[in-house]
């Protein structure tokens, strides 16, 4: 009999390296024409299981790899070396307009971007009254998206993303998007999602939230995992911050 999968993310050995490119170099250099670049390493050879149904805080002072590990594990970005597997639908609330075409209306992004967040053609279809509904940026839904402020881009693109109905979820702070009505629907949205059993991996500065909210705390700095585990990794990384 085969032995059922528990996981959602699984992470091994990942580094991820981003070259600087400076855009002054020094006459010498340019009379060489050598090319100046360095390195920034964000993500230095870090292992994560993540299982079905957990909910995950990523702590870790700024620059310190938390942004970088969700667009790992969402695919955004790839690593320099290591392995990143996901079992499941991952959509991802980082970049909402993400997929998105200037030229399309409203109603031809939502087929399009769904179709980029693993939906198919009829289930956008199926879901298609309820997405312009939620987003709730009127006629703008016929207007092709260079007409959108940068509000409206994202209201869409939060709505077709929950309503894609991922196994995984992954989000930052900064998910709410729009006016007080929409920021509360938003919110709403998202406690659902955590009422369900998904698995969640939340970036966030909020304590409160993530001791709220979270089962586990993964903290991260200089691009290394130095605490994995309950709410007391949580209490360790506060005292850090304040020492």
């Amino acid at each position: 009999m085969r032995k059922k999968n528990k996981l959602a993310v699984s992470l091994k050995g990942v580094t991820k390296k981003y070259a600087w490119h400076y855009d002054k170099p020094t006459l010498v250099e340019l009379l060489l024409r050598r090319k100046v670049t360095s390195s920034f390493i964000a993500l230095d050879d870090i292992s994560l299981d993540i299982k079905k149904g957990e909910k995950i805080g990523i702590v870790g002072s700024n620059g310190s790899g938390k942004t970088t590990i969700l667009k790992i594990i969402t695919g955004i970005t790839t690593p320099n070396k290591g392995t990143v597997r996901t079992w499941g639908k991952v959509v991802s609330l980082i970049d909402l307009s993400a997929g998105f075409h200037p030229e399309l209306n409203g109603w031809e992004n939502i087929y399009q971007n769904g179709l980029l967040l693993g939906m198919s053609r009829k289930e956008v279809s199926r879901k298609i009254d309820q997405i312009i509904d939620f987003a709730d940026i009127g006629d703008f839904i016929n207007a092709p998206l260079y007409t959108y402020s940068s509000g409206m881009k994202l209201r869409l693109g939060f709505s077709i993303a929950v309503a894609a109905d991922p196994d995984v979820l992954v989000l930052d702070e900064g998910v709410a998007v729009g006016d007080w009505d929409f920021q509360q629907k938003s919110r709403d949205k998202i406690a659902e999602f955590f009422a369900k059993g998904k698995t969640i991996i939340l970036v966030s500065h909020w304590m409160d939230y993530l001791e709220k909210h979270c089962q586990r705390i993964v903290w991260i700095e200089n691009g290394k995992i130095v605490g994995d585990g309950g709410l007391s990794v949580l209490v360790k990384y506060q005292k850090n911050k304040k020492s």
